[in-house]
């Protein structure tokens, strides 16, 4: 009897969402009140289509009665938030080689707005924190989290999902700066549409995380997976609660944070600091309990030392955000907690 073909239930489902993201891009589209609104979500609906065409190539390859792959780790997805991290280094960097030279020579800023230091300054250091940064995080994460729980990632398209939708959320952010389009918030700069869908694939990869944890055929988890998930959570939190924002319309790019004044300028900055804190502290550190131990092939040297380790990270940084606001508005008895922390 002939083997047939079918959807598995995470295509289908992928699809499904995929064409809903298409149509309520084109309909956005349709009603833009603004030219980015309308480029931005043209660039979103283009890529729902390249995602729904790359799902039907996957299925049309794969032989009749082929089940999905549960042997091995999932390599491809690390490899290519390697090479996207690689990519988006070199961008970065060279954005803020050419910046530096504006400094020095004002006539640079020419008047093409778009090449001015104010639009390329926030694309420099999101590029490296989040472009370059995040890709490796995320890929680095995939790839210990499987070996130190001997367990193939969970999810069969979801960390795909991630790749390419964390990688949607950079071009859009990044476009927006170029075009003048930007909250005003450090390290926060993506308005409010871009933040929401920043939302909803960090939610999926904070799933395949936890999944992966919980399908772990090693009963300890390992103390990096502790940093990993510290900075996943911790950053969903910091990065929700500094852009809840009301949009003037559904159709249009701009909208107005719920906070003003010292209020937002403490929002911010509890932000800020632990964006620096979680993104590029714990996160990293979890990348150093798994590779320096592994590269010197020697353990740990202290099992209860990096526990230690990590609750008086996670309890004394989160407080410090405050330290950037010293000789401002902000209440004295705040200024002084995050100094002291």
């Amino acid at each position: 009897m002939a083997q047939t073909k079918s959807f598995r239930w995470g295509e289908g489902a992928l699809i499904l969402v995929l064409a809903a993201l298409f149509l309520i891009c084109v309909y956005v589209v349709a009603n833009a009140r603004d030219n980015v609104m309308a480029f931005h979500m043209s660039l979103s609906a283009v890529g729902a289509l390249l995602g729904i065409f790359a799902i039907f190539r996957r299925y049309f390859k794969r032989a009749a009665g082929q089940g999905p792959d549960e042997t091995g780790y999932s390599e491809g997805v690390v490899k290519a938030f390697v090479i996207a991290s690689v990519f988006w280094g070199i961008a970065g960097f060279l954005v803020g080689d050419y910046i530096a030279w504006e400094l020095a020579f004002p006539g640079l800023n020419w008047d093409f707005q778009m090449t001015n230091f104010g639009r390329l300054r926030p694309l420099h250091t999101s590029a490296v924190i989040f472009a370059f940064g995040g890709n490796i995080l995320i890929g680095s994460s995939f790839y210990v989290v499987q070996r130190t729980c001997r367990t193939r990632l969970a999810g069969d398209l979801a960390p795909w999902f991630v790749f390419w939708g964390y990688n949607l959320f950079i071009v859009l952010a990044g476009t927006g700066y170029l075009l003048g389009v930007t909250h005003g918030h450090e390290y926060a700069e993506p308005e409010w549409y871009v933040d929401w869908w920043l939302t909803v694939v960090w939610v999926v990869y904070l799933l395949i995380f936890l999944g992966t944890l919980m399908r772990r055929r090693e009963p300890h988890i390992y103390v990096a997976n502790w940093f990993y998930l510290a900075y996943i959570v911790t950053i969903a939190m910091l990065h929700i609660g500094n852009n809840i924002a009301i949009p003037v319309s559904l159709f249009g790019v701009k909208s107005y944070h719920v906070f003003s004044g010292v209020q937002d300028a403490m929002v911010q900055w509890w932000y800020g600091h632990n964006a620096v804190g979680f993104f590029l502290t714990a996160a990293f550190l979890g990348m150093m309990y798994y590779f320096v131990p592994k590269r010197a092939e020697r353990p740990v040297y202290s099992y209860r030392l990096s526990i230690i380790h990590f609750w008086a990270l996670i309890f004394l940084y989160i407080w410090a955000g405050p330290h950037h606001l010293h000789y401002t508005a902000l209440p004295e008895w705040a200024q002084t907690l995050g100094m002291t922390m």
